[in-house]
């Protein structure tokens, strides 16, 4: 994937990482990007098109479709992240709708475009959907949700020549992990490191060094293995 002379979107723009991604992709030649978010925004470069789009609101979504003319690379970046303790069924409810069902929205709403141009998925991710984390367990279920979904789009959509990717940062320093006292990476040099996996061709995007030092062992490992095997039982299709 070359990203100078692509159209791109980007939900979640207006701050951490998905602002970082719009500012990376303009740095790395893109064509236009539409940068998607709940509130209004505004950008100085006049290749960005800001849209209102909250992701779990169907009527949005489709309005958004209906003002991108064409689209070679979709990035899901939108999401909630909240600590919780598993007893209140409304948090689990929130974080699937954002990360789970407006990933699943988004990716139905433009896959048409996507097919036309050959274009790519890029889904943000986390290394908690590889491995919950107890402290913040409703996000790691719909990570982890998020991620199967990534997989099974993966193999359902290879044959309309659409790639689907799984970016999977660790700790990032952004609003979402302000009460986390751990190491974080800046969204920008995570931003660099989404872009740098998708111009590979990474079907798993290890963005950052604590993300990264999972790289080989999940390439390598049981799970990776098992999802190319899955794969082989989708039918291959069949020309019209």
């Amino acid at each position: 994937m070359n990203i100078e002379g692509k159209v791109v979107l980007v939900t979640g723009a207006n701050r951490g990482i998905g602002k970082a991604l719009v500012a990376e992709f303009l740095k790395r030649g893109a064509k236009k990007v539409y940068a998607g978010s709940r509130q209004p925004m505004t950008h100085l470069d006049k290749r960005v098109t800001p849209l209102i789009l909250d992701v779990t609101k169907d009527a949005q979504i489709l309005a958004a479709v209906g003002e991108v003319e064409s689209l070679d690379i979709l990035v899901n970046n939108a999401g909630v992240a909240s600590f919780d303790d598993l007893k209140d069924p409304v948090v689990i409810e929130r974080h699937l709708a954002v990360n789970l069902f407006g990933v699943y929205g988004m990716i139905g709403a433009f896959v048409p475009l996507l097919t036309r141009s050959k274009g790519a998925i890029v889904n943000v991710s986390s290394i908690a959907a590889l491995a919950g984390m107890p402290l913040m367990p409703s996000y790691s279920i719909s990570k982890a949700a998020a991620f199967s979904l990534t997989q099974s789009a993966r193999a359902l959509l290879a044959g309309r020549g659409v790639t689907v990717h799984a970016a999977m940062p660790g700790p990032v320093d952004t609003d979402m992990s302000r009460d986390l006292n751990i190491p974080k990476f800046s969204p920008e040099s995570v931003a660099q490191g989404i872009l740098n996996g998708l111009e590979n061709g990474e079907e798993e995007i290890f963005p950052d060094p604590v993300s990264e030092s999972l790289a080989e062992g999940w390439r390598a490992g049981v799970a990776k293995g098992l999802e190319r095997q899955f794969k082989a039982f989708v039918p291959e299709p069949v020309n019209a």
